[in-house]
């Protein structure tokens, strides 16, 4: 019996020559992590949907997401630079870092997580993404910085990672700008955040305030990512590091979220870009992603 009815199903097929086949395309949502700020540089969290613009490689797209202060989960990766130069700093990089996580965890989603990673001649997890400040804390007091540095090899595999999580993506940086191990280059670690959909936020702590004595190379590499990823790059001394965390805390908290289904399906890195109704504010957002890779 069950033969018979494969047989027939099999004729009807073949008795309609002409009936086209149908094919089902997954049309993916391209998530935007949107800050506003005045010339002032005050965050401006009270626009609407409509007073937000957005192209897709130039072609204007509808938004179909739209939501102010958003709280999604944040999945922060935390990577501290420990080569040899950091030393002299570290004791109060540490202190500076653990208040950054107990602020972190203090307010926001209650899903909210953060992993830590170390890097100088080699990359190293040593807390993969967790809620608990005080086991965090535990993992930095026991660093001790030495080696060289693998900046773009530590933000090429804390990109990976982060590619598996829900939510916001955030990577906080805090190095002295060298990069001098690193098996990656910068394009690979460039890359691997732009895929990971995560916002950058780059903190360089300068140990030689001479242009002459610095890896200027590895700063501006730093501040290009920032900026590529919609987040910002900072260059505070030791005795300021506490407000630069307080300002990073202050865009997360305060992020719009824009989201949207391209009219155009296709590979490679597409541009994006974000206008405003109002030309006296700015849209501080990434500049693209992988068509083949929508977070």
């Amino acid at each position: 019996m069950r033969f018979s009815i494969a047989l027939f199903a099999l004729s009807l097929a073949s008795a309609q020559p002409n009936a086209q086949p149908t094919f089902k395309s997954e049309v993916r949502l391209v998530r935007l992590l949107v800050n506003v700020k005045n010339q002032a540089g005050d965050l401006i969290g009270s626009l609407d949907k409509d007073e937000f613009t957005v192209f897709d490689n130039g072609v204007r797209q509808d938004v179909a997401v739209f939501e102010h202060y958003t709280t999604k989960p944040l999945s922060v990766s935390i990577m501290v630079d420990t080569s040899g130069s950091t030393l002299k700093d570290w004791p109060l990089e540490m202190k500076s870092l653990s208040r950054f996580l107990r602020a972190l965890f203090g307010a926001g989603n209650e899903r909210d997580s953060a992993a830590l990673y170390t890097f100088n001649y080699d990359v190293t997890l040593e807390h993969d993404f967790t809620r608990n400040s005080k086991a965090l804390e535990s993992k930095l007091r026991m660093i001790r910085p030495e080696g060289g540095t693998s900046l773009y090899d530590a933000i090429y595999h804390a990109a990976h990672d982060l590619q598996r999580r829900d939510g916001r993506h955030v990577m906080v940086i805090v190095s002295d700008g060298g990069n001098t191990t690193s098996s990656k280059a910068y394009k690979d670690a460039r890359e691997a955040a732009q895929r990971a959909d995560a916002v950058m936020y780059p903190i360089v702590i300068v140990p030689i305030s001479n242009d002459a004595g610095r890896n200027i190379g590895g700063e501006h590499a730093l501040q290009q990512m920032a900026a590529d990823t919609g987040g910002r790059w900072f260059d505070p001394t030791i005795a300021e590091l506490d407000h630069t965390f307080e300002e990073i805390l202050r865009d997360l908290r305060a992020q719009y979220l824009l989201g949207y289904y391209p009219k155009e399906q296709s590979p490679g890195f597409h541009t994006v870009r974000v206008d405003l109704a109002r030309k006296d504010l700015r849209a501080q957002t990434r500049t693209g992603y992988y068509g083949d890779a929508i977070p």
